[in-house]
C-alpha cells in the first residue's frame, strides 16, 4: 500500500505534509503535490497533516485507481519538494471546490526546493 494525492490538492498545495515525510516522496507540479508510490513507506504521517484531506491510502483510491496513477506519473517528472513552501495565495478560495483536477490541473512541474 502507499499514500497518494487527490483532486482536494489542486490550487490549495498546502505543504504541512513535506515536513513530516521521514523519506522525501513528495513532488511539487505548479498547482499540487504528488506522492512517489514506490518511495512511500506506507508510514501514514502525512494523511493527518493535510488540511483538507487530500491525501489518503491507495485503497481508497477511485475505483479505476486514478489518483494511483496520476502519482506515478508526476513523481517521475516533477521535482522532488523537501521543504515546506507557501501555499497559492488564494487556496483558501478552492479548499471546498470539487472537480479540481477537469478543471485546473496543471502538468507542469513545480519550484522544486528553495
Amino acid at each position: 500500500m502507499t499514500y497518494v494525492v487527490k483532486d482536494e490538492c489542486i490550487k490549495c498545495k498546502y505543504m504541512d505534509c513535506v515536513e513530516v515525510c521521514p523519506v522525501d516522496c513528495f513532488y511539487e507540479g505548479a498547482n499540487m503535490l504528488v506522492i512517489h508510490p514506490d518511495e512511500c513507506i506506507d508510514c501514514g504521517v502525512c494523511e493527518p497533516e493535510c488540511p483538507i484531506d487530500a491525501i489518503v491510502p491507495d485503497t481508497e483510491d477511485d475505483k479505476d485507481g486514478k489518483w494511483l496513477e496520476i502519482n506515478t506519473k508526476y513523481a517521475e517528472i516533477w521535482p522532488n519538494i523537501t521543504i515546506m513552501g507557501e501555499p497559492p495565495k488564494d487556496a483558501e478560495e478552492f479548499e471546498e471546490e470539487t472537480g479540481k483536477f477537469e478543471k485546473y490541473f496543471d502538468p507542469a512541474p513545480g519550484k522544486g526546493d528553495p
